[in-house]
């Protein structure tokens, strides 16, 4: 994508038909509508297709960007409802906040270029972009809003035990899908609550992809920097020296299960972290301790101990010692799970339980983040 952005001087000058295809990217006249392909002989899904839309499109559509349609903000953009013509649903996201143009152009190619071939049905789609005047991204509209805006509204009843196991099995495969299925393996780097989005059937969607890194097959990690994301879900050796790679996902996730059967989030108004209050009574084996108060006894016991034993996986210190995302789909679906088969060698296990879990998070400096808050309370 860098040297696509060098070689374009404008974004319309990328888009334009006239000019010769950017590497990796195929665009089709006709009607406002561009086809998107990565050039590659070895791919073998569908070639994703999205449309350009006009400014003026997407300006009717929110009714003028109107603040009752904004449905969500973070540091880097806003959301906003809107309906095209066709009478379809859309959110819009645009871009807000960059220190230069060129680094806004820059983020909006590279979260074009991850999230514009991705296909599954736990993954949100790209319905299209805009490049008049602002930079936009189009998807579909959910109107359920997200697993947080459900979980944490205490003005609706608690959200169902089978939903959140259905949740949480969904956004597991969507999360494979991103690390070992897709073309490009990509690193989401923000997986929460506010990040996942429902259907209408309460279908998990993974969205957001303002942080996401593709990782090269040749490559065990990243280092990135700054330090982004959503404390109290940051993976220790992210948060700590910036290496990256599929387990920063994993621990995330770990966060996102206990979030899922506790009903707290990962750091609540007193600054205590989900992590340090939840994994004494898992490790104890004190599950309905960490289960949803507000549902009583509707939950199933056996579900209930999968996700607790899937989440102390995931959220363990050291990275080695964390399950892939194939693993964990494994444990999601396999009848028997064997606890001895993931037991830590004794001295890993100190280790593990000796590292600080940010108890108090008073005193920590917290990274930005500039994730999306879409619908939550």
């Amino acid at each position: 994508m860098k040297q696509l952005y060098r070689r374009s001087r404008s974004l319309k000058r990328l888009f334009s038909s006239r000019s010769p295809p950017p590497s990796g990217l195929k665009c089709s006249e006709g009607k406002g509508t561009a086809a998107v392909a990565i050039d590659s002989a070895a791919a073998h899904t569908p070639k994703p297709t999205w449309r350009c839309f006009s400014y003026e499109e997407m300006h009717k559509a929110t009714n003028g960007f109107h603040r009752d349609n904004l449905v969500g903000r973070g540091g880097y953009a806003e959301v906003y409802r809107g309906e095209i013509e066709t009478g379809e649903v859309v959110a819009v996201k645009r871009l807000t906040r960059a220190t230069t143009d060129e680094q806004k152009e820059k983020d909006f190619l590279t979260e074009l270029g991850t999230v514009g071939h991705v296909r599954h049905p736990n993954v949100t789609s790209l319905l299209g972009c805009c490049i008049d005047r602002d930079l936009q991204l189009i998807f579909n509209f959910s109107s359920r809003g997200s697993v947080s805006s459900n979980l944490h509204n205490s003005n609706s009843p608690p959200m169902e035990w089978r939903i959140r196991y259905k949740v949480a099995a969904g956004t597991a495969r969507g999360l494979h899908y991103l690390h070992k299925v897709c073309q490009r393996r990509i690193i989401h780097r923000d997986i929460k609550a506010s990040n996942i989005l429902l259907t209408d059937s309460f279908e998990p969607q993974i969205s957001d992809f303002g942080l996401a890194k593709w990782l090269p097959s040749e490559w065990i990690y990243r280092a990135v920097a700054p330090i982004e994301g959503t404390f109290g879900c940051l993976a220790p050796e992210y948060f700590t020296h910036g290496i990256v790679d599929e387990k920063t996902d994993v621990f995330a996730f770990g966060v996102f299960l206990l979030e899922i059967i506790s009903g707290r989030k990962p750091v609540d108004g007193s600054h205590k972290s989900l992590l340090g209050w939840a994994k004494p009574y898992i490790n104890d084996g004190k599950l309905e301790m960490v289960v949803d108060s507000r549902l009583g006894e509707n939950y199933d016991i056996d579900q209930l101990k999968r996700l607790a034993f899937i989440a102390s996986l995931c959220i363990r210190a050291t990275a080695a010692w964390r399950p892939s995302m194939t693993e964990v789909l494994g444990l999601f679906e396999n009848d028997d799970i064997s606890t001895e088969w993931w037991k830590m060698p004794e001295s890993a296990a100190e280790v593990d339980d000796d590292y600080g879990i940010f108890d108090d998070l008073d005193d920590c400096d917290t990274p930005k983040s500039s994730s999306l808050s879409i619908g939550s309370s």
